[in-house]
Parts: structure tokens; sequence; C-alpha cells
């Protein structure tokens, strides 16, 4: 006995030893191939660097191959920035021998910097490939506005003297019985042809252009459909009338007492110009109205907000000009349709703020 315990006993306990180890190296799991699948979570046991997850798509957005003409339409629009922001500081005309600049004091190269900055950031996103689709609906949208515009700023500069009335220009009160054209309304009228070339390009592009969403916008594309189409017909009406106007004076009768409201003669209503600029007003206040409809219904949604972004930089800084006027001026006075104006602008910009929050969110 003692001899067959003296022969086993080692042998025992080294068994016993041995199964003791692998039994705590299968409680540790050392011994235990790890799955795949499970990599990231023994790295953040070990303390190992995880690896970075990528983003979730917003949207389902997609973007195929940007066309040269797309590029091009951007190009354009940056161009027409850069005029743009330089044609409000020069001498704009000389009516009646009165030289007038579109820039008084700080507010008012604000307001005039408005729609060149904001064409000038697009302008560089779309050229660089980045959201096409949201580019070429401002592009478009902004040059089918400029095409009124330009035929309004080619009457005022070249055939306003064919008919002499009080104009308010540059936010003064001039009667046009002679006008001279100076470099801030060359440089005003390339910038207009530019956007409307950027406008015509951006068009023809539109087709080649690849870019889609999961459709996040279309269940409010009606609801915003309808607002817009109001507020392009209340844009209209707005600025069919002067944003700023002659107030009517009173006059005493010095032997009776009396008084009596006397109509001084104010600036001309959009449509009541000829030649030109009742074309140019027509064509504008058509592309308004045309614009606020087609606006909504873009696809995707970034493209729904360039072209709401294009309706809302031209009516707020039409307002915002007016209203400029009529504070700088003791001559005019702001009028309720140059007050609707700046307020039909700030709704565009709402509806353009609810288009840009409104997305079905992350994808799985």
């Amino acid at each position: 006995m003692s001899a067959r315990d003296a022969r086993t006993g080692p042998a025992t306990d080294a068994t016993t030893g041995k199964r003791l180890r692998n039994a705590g190296a299968s409680r540790s799991g050392g011994s235990r191939p790890e799955p795949k699948g499970n990599a990231r979570s023994t790295a953040r046991r070990s303390g190992g660097p995880a690896q970075p997850e990528a983003p979730a798509p917003v949207d389902g957005l997609v973007v195929g191959t940007v066309p040269a003409s797309a590029r091009v339409a951007g190009v354009l629009l940056v161009l027409s920035g850069l005029v743009g922001a330089v044609a409000p500081f020069p001498t704009y005309l000389v009516v009646g021998g009165r030289s007038l600049s579109q820039v008084s004091g700080v507010g008012g190269a604000l307001i005039a910097l408005l729609v060149p900055v904001t064409s000038l950031l697009v302008g560089l996103g779309l050229a660089r490939g980045r959201l096409p689709k949201f580019g070429l609906a401002y592009a478009g949208v902004a040059g089918a506005l400029g095409v009124g515009q330009l035929l309004i700023e080619v009457y005022r500069g070249s055939s306003s003297t064919s008919r002499p009335a009080i104009e308010v220009l540059a936010g003064a009160r001039v009667l046009t019985s002679s006008v001279e054209a100076r470099p801030g309304w060359m440089l005003g009228l390339a910038a207009l042809t530019l956007t409307v070339l950027a406008g015509c390009v951006a068009t023809s592009a539109w087709g080649r252009t690849v870019m889609e969403d999961g459709g996040g916008l279309d269940p409010a594309r009606s609801g915003l459909a309808g607002l817009a189409v109001l507020l392009g017909v209340a844009t209209v009406l707005c600025l069919s009338l002067p944003a700023a106007d002659v107030p009517d004076q009173l006059s005493t009768d010095p032997v009776t007492g009396m008084q009596t409201v006397v109509t001084r003669e104010g600036p001309q209503a959009l449509l009541e110009r000829p030649g030109l600029a009742l074309l140019g007003g027509l064509l504008l206040a058509g592309a308004v109205v045309l614009c606020a409809v087609i606006a909504p219904s873009l696809r995707p949604r970034l493209a729904a907000v360039g072209a709401l972004l294009a309706l809302t930089v031209t009516v707020l800084s039409a307002g915002l000009l007016g209203a400029h006027d009529a504070v700088g001026s003791r001559d005019l006075q702001w009028t309720l349709p140059g007050i609707g104006l700046v307020l039909a602008g700030l709704a565009f910009a709402g509806l353009t703020a609810v288009a840009w929050r409104i997305r079905r969110g992350q994808q799985p």
C-alpha cells in the first residue's frame, strides 16, 4: 500500500493539477476562441481603440456624378455674386444732374449685399459639386426672377427719359428728365445678366444631375405648396404698388382757414411704367407666382429648399429696400404694400426653414 501510494501519489497529483489548470483556463476564457463579430466588444473590454462606425445616411440622400454644366452654373453664380457685391458702392445713376448711389449707411449696405452674398455662397457649393440640385434649384429660380429685374434696370438706365416722371431711385425722389448711366448701374446689369445665364445653364443641367432622397418631405409638400402659392400672390399684389410713397400734403387757405389735401405725384407703380419696364414687371410678377408653385414640388427635399431660398432673398431684399428708403428720406413714407412685402419675405423664410427641418431622419 505504501509503495503503490508512493508511485501513484505524484501521478495523481500531477493529473489533478493539470485538470485544475485546464479548468482555470476554461473559466478565464483563455482557450475559448472569440467570435469575429465580438471583436469590438473585446477591444472595449481590453481598453483598445474602437473602430469608428460609419454614420447612417440622412434622408437616404444619394448624389451621383455632377455634370460639368452644373459646375458651370455654379461658376456663373459666383461671378454674379462677386459683381453684384461690388455694384452698390459706385455711383449708380446721374438723374437730372443729381448723382445717386445705392448704398447709404451700414443698413443699406447689408440689404444690398443680401442677394449677392447668398448667390456667392450657393454658387461656391455648386461649383465644388456639393448638393448639386440645391444649387441648381436656387440658380433656376434666381434666373427666372432676374429676367424681369433685368428689363426694369435697362429701362431705368436707358429709356426712362422717354416719358419723364417722378421716380424713387436709390432712396431719392427724382424727376427722370435726364438719366446718365454710371459704373454702379453697369455692374448691376452685368450681375443680373450673369444670374439669368446661370439660371439657363442650371435648367439644362437639371435632368442630367442625379440627387435623390428617401422622400422625407413628401407628406408636407401639398401644405407647403398651398402656402407658397398664397405668398406668391400676396407678393405680386405688394409689388404692384410702391413700397415707399410720397405722403399727401395739407394746404391751408389763408382767407377761410380751411385745410385741403393736396395729392403730390409719387413714384410709379410696377405696372404703370411703359415699354421694357412694363414687360419686366409682368415677367417678374409671373415668375414669382410660377416659382412659388414649382418650388415645393422639386425633388429631393434640398432642391425645394434651394428654390424657396431664392424666393426668400429676392422678396425680402425688395421689402427691406423699400423700408430703408422710407426711413432714410424725408420725402417718403413706408406704405402698406411695403410692409406686406417684408412680411411676405419673412414668411418665405419660414417656409424655407420648415422645408429644411422636415426630414425622415436617419435610415437604418
